[in-house]
């Protein structure tokens, strides 16, 4: 039997123990598991406790049960769930129990949404969605993955969809009818007043989501600057906690050192660098070479120096923006304001007794959302849908550019738009990539 047919089965909850564990069961061996195990079919969608029993007859645990026939169920399929105490040793007795059914296997990761995803309970948008809200650490990263798993950009693309194969029917027709005298530009009109309608609705959705997709992944900002500056107090400052070592000896962080911050439902990435200066010391030249290398590939250097310093050796980080930190000014008897650094911000602080940090923080949750894109409602949540939805809108462009020199062309253009399209929705020709998607989810789900 293809692995496809068989009955899968896995634990949907947390690992044990816990007070109750999750088991879910999905395939056309469902009913008869939950026939062996529990005696009979509960009724359909009725939790039902009943004691669990395996081939047997030995007891098992006193469980919950609950029975979804397909095609009504979260995969599509005949579903079981059986919600059973979270001890070790219960769930190694009902994973053997379950093991001994022909054509009943674990789960492999994602194998429970795949099987929706091919049942056609939900699209590639909204599976993407899902997997990104089991991930998500922020609560801005949550909203954002519950408007994909509610299909906010599905419904989208598939309206967009409708109206593309709408505005290639009229070109067909009047491809058809071209002996017709006037049919065909009757015909035409109105389908690139419906493609030109589409492309700008596509492209005010490319250009107002901002960096929408990257709040998967989160902001790196890098703390970069001399050694002995106070990087790694303000690392830990940021963090609220100890993540660094704070040495009055220049030298002490060597390696790069990373903390997730949740920034006003932001994710970031604080990267603490080793102090970047001349040295013979090999260990210390491979940290410098690190902290350059992280600080070229954030997206903000925070550049830290202290009241002594009177340069920016940061604004050297090629495109990506540097902020310039003057450090230790508790140590200033008045502090003297600086001028602005190459159109960079420029703030003051005292890392270790607090001062400006709050300002400090209030710019980078500003930076946060003009990045990211400040709209709630943003559709794009992967790069793969920018990139597809770049593409479709290409091809629309293209279409009516090209409507002048043959209608033929229009609607092949027209054909390539919404193929993109369904390639989103995960309809049609997305095989290749379906395997790297799913694994990412976790087992059980």
């Amino acid at each position: 039997m293809h692995p496809r047919d068989q009955t899968i089965f896995a634990l949907s909850s947390g690992r044990p123990p816990s007070a109750i564990a999750l088991v879910r069961v999905s395939g056309l061996q469902a009913g008869k598991v939950v026939t062996v195990l529990v005696g009979k079919l509960p009724p359909p969608r009725m939790a039902t406790r009943a004691l669990l029993r395996d081939v047997g007859q030995r007891p098992i645990d006193d469980a919950v049960v609950l029975w979804f026939p397909g095609p009504a169920s979260a995969t599509g399929e005949d579903v079981a769930e059986f919600h059973v105490h979270g001890g070790r040793a219960v769930l190694t007795a009902l994973f053997a129990a379950l093991s001994t059914f022909e054509n009943v296997r674990p789960a492999e990761p994602g194998e429970f949404t795949r099987r929706a995803f091919e049942n056609g309970k939900l699209d590639l948008t909204e599976a993407e969605g899902l997997d990104d809200l089991i991930h998500a650490d922020t609560d801005r990263q949550r909203r954002q993955a519950l408007r994909q798993l509610k299909g906010l950009l599905g419904d989208r693309a598939r309206d967009w969809r409708a109206r593309i194969i709408e505005a290639s029917a009229l070109i067909e027709a009047g491809i058809d009818f071209a002996d017709e005298g006037d049919v065909p530009a009757e015909l035409i009109a109105p389908a690139l007043a419906k493609v030109e309608a589409l492309l700008a609705e596509i492209e005010e959705v490319l250009a107002g989501q901002g960096r929408s997709e990257r709040l998967r992944d989160g902001l790196v900002v890098a703390i970069a600057g001399p050694p002995n500056v106070g990087k790694s107090t303000l690392m830990n400052q940021l963090a609220r906690r100890e993540v660094a070592i704070v040495s009055p000896h220049a030298g002490t962080t060597r390696d790069v050192i990373e903390v997730q911050l949740d920034l006003d439902g932001y994710p970031v990435t604080v990267i603490d660098t080793a102090g970047i200066r001349e040295t013979d010391d090999p260990v210390e030249q491979e940290g410098v070479r690190r902290a350059q290398a992280r600080a070229a590939d954030a997206d903000l250097v925070l550049w830290l120096a202290d009241t002594s310093d009177a340069e920016n050796p940061g604004k050297s980080q090629g495109t990506v923006p540097v902020w310039l930190v003057r450090n230790k000014i508790d140590l200033e008897e008045v502090g003297r304001p600086l001028a602005d650094v190459s159109g960079q911000g420029v703030f003051q602080i005292s890392a270790s007794r607090g001062d400006g940090l709050p300002e400090l923080i209030a710019a980078l949750v500003g930076f946060a959302q003009n990045y990211f894109g400040a709209n709630e409602g943003g559709l794009i949540g992967r790069t793969r849908q920018r990139r597809l939805l770049q593409e479709t809108a290409a091809s629309l462009s293209r279409c009516v550019q090209v409507v002048g020199r043959g209608e033929e062309l229009a609607a092949e253009e027209l054909r390539i738009a919404a193929h993109s399209l369904g390639r989103l929705l995960g309809r049609v020709d997305v095989e290749d990539i379906l395997d790297v998607i799913f694994r990412e989810f976790c087992v059980g789900k």
